[in-house]
């Protein structure tokens, strides 16, 4: 048996303090969120106060490094000492939680809810009619269909799964009606078992004509030959022309590959309205930079209770409610210093970080052609604002500037270097410019191949290697040439 005994050990831990965490969360978050938080703020912290008039707007919190503090002289020199009443960390609760509702604010959702595809497939099966033990069955199949509408398991898997579940045994045929009942629902293709027998439940219940009877014979004998565009051989094997076949092709595209998702976003989905972080101008050649912070109000501590701390502060027989009132008006300013903080910070980190990236990119701000950006990474913006760059990250992420020229994404200025045979660094942005230009010219009967892209980059002199074309037009979401032919 191993001997007990005590030793001590050394290492290093790194731990976030919450004003840390506080400001990662800030800088994450976008204009519209960070004005909800503040409202959020304005409402659980009676201590925390919106500045009126501008006047008022003049004033600024004194900064937690001055030597003399107002605020904390008032209980500073109080005959009673707040750290024997404070915990390890007393920090409020409520300020360590991950969104900050309480459990009563997540019952109450404003949003009405919409019904489920499941619930919409269930109410559909309820007025059908057909046998109870088939409907029994056909209930458990809809809740196997996944968010895209498809059943991705076997009708004798999930025969053994319902058997082992309720301990009735039914026989495979059974299943299998169960599942065409639940095929018959609305929307067509509903509870396919993959994208060919989707697409075929969709052409059969469509009106008959000679374009959709080839294209369910085509889907449904030749579906490979179909995804690979061997127009050639579909043709000759249908004796079809090339009119004939686009009638079949415009027929097939019109039909809907996930008709689980597209029901589900046009029953529950809501757009997004995207709201700029910052807004850039052009005026006589000069740049100007301005954050969207017209709703974000100014905050300060309000005197009020900071009067009833020092107040607290001064009595010499305090009471016990009275040091608890003290401390719970404490934790408040604390609090509300942390949280003004973390705004006046956030918005002179996001100043900064944008005007070095229009530092950089000043040619681009000035005329909109995407072809002037430059090579840049979030190193590059760290060395020239003398922030970590993780910092930069979270700042460039999902946050966008409005332009003389549109509404960019940040991230949309980032991009790599590449080298021309002149050896001038360029933005792999302009490369993918060229080559989508290239897809979009092309003789879709013969597209252009990854080769032929590659010696056409090289061209305009830019040396690049077929893979690297390859690694460009994946995230051009461009497919390979053999997808991108037409007839």
């Amino acid at each position: 048996m191993p001997k007990q005994g005590l030793g001590l050990t050394q290492g290093l831990q790194q731990k976030l303090s919450p004003l840390q965490i506080q400001m990662i969360r800030m800088l994450e978050s976008t204009t519209l969120e960070i004005e909800e938080r503040i409202q959020q703020e304005l409402d659980e912290n009676p201590v925390l106060e919106e500045v009126e008039g501008e006047a008022s707007r003049r004033e600024e919190l004194p900064s937690e490094n001055e030597d003399h503090d107002e605020t904390n002289s008032a209980y500073d020199d109080a005959d009673f000492s707040m750290s024997d009443y404070k915990t390890d960390d007393d920090t409020p609760s409520y300020k360590l939680n991950a969104d900050n509702y309480s459990d009563e604010e997540r019952k109450e959702s404003p949003l009405a809810e919409s019904a489920s595809l499941h619930d919409l497939l269930h109410d559909q099966l309820r007025l059908k009619n057909i046998e109870e033990d088939i409907e029994e069955l056909a209930e458990y199949v809809i809740g196997n269909i996944d968010h895209d509408g498809y059943l991705r398991r076997e009708a004798e898997s999930m025969v053994d799964d319902y058997m082992f579940q309720t301990g009735k045994q039914v026989a495979d045929e059974k299943m299998h009606e169960a599942v065409k009942a639940v095929q018959s629902l609305e929307p067509a293709g509903i509870g396919a078992f993959d994208l060919q027998e989707c697409l075929l439940l969709q052409l059969g219940r469509k009106k008959q004509t000679p374009a959709i009877t080839n294209a369910y014979k085509i889907l449904e004998n030749n579906f490979d030959d179909f995804s690979k565009k061997h127009y050639d051989k579909i043709m000759k094997k249908y004796n079809l022309s090339e009119d004939d076949l686009r009638e079949v092709v415009a027929e097939i595209i019109k039909l809907n590959p996930k008709p689980g998702s597209s029901f589900d976003s046009s029953m529950g989905s809501t757009s997004v309205q995207i709201i700029p972080d910052f807004t850039v101008e052009c005026e006589d050649g000069e740049i100007i930079l301005s954050l969207n912070d017209r709703n974000i109000p100014e905050l300060r501590i309000s005197e009020d209770y900071a009067n009833q701390l020092e107040s607290l502060s001064k009595g010499r027989n305090m009471t016990e409610d009275h040091k608890n009132a003290a401390l719970f008006i404490k934790q408040k300013v604390d609090s509300a210093k942390w949280f003004i903080s973390s705004v006046k910070q956030r918005q002179e980190t996001l100043r900064k970080t944008m005007q070095a990236i229009i530092t950089k990119q000043r040619e681009f701000f000035m005329t909109g052609d995407e072809a002037k950006l430059k090579p840049m990474v979030l190193k590059d913006i760290a060395n020239a604002t003398g922030f970590d760059i993780s910092t930069i990250s979270r700042v460039s992420n999902s946050k966008y500037v409005m332009t003389d020229f549109g509404v960019f994404p940040l991230k949309s200025f980032f991009s790599e270097s590449m080298t021309t045979e002149d050896g001038e660094e360029v933005s792999n942005k302009e490369i993918k410019k060229i080559l989508e230009e290239c897809v979009q010219n092309e003789d879709k009967r013969s597209p252009l191949t990854d080769d032929r892209l590659s010696e056409i980059l090289k061209e305009h002199g830019y040396v690049i290697a077929r893979r690297t074309v390859a690694k460009y037009r994946k995230q051009l979401n461009i497919p390979v040439a053999s997808l991108r032919k037409e007839i």
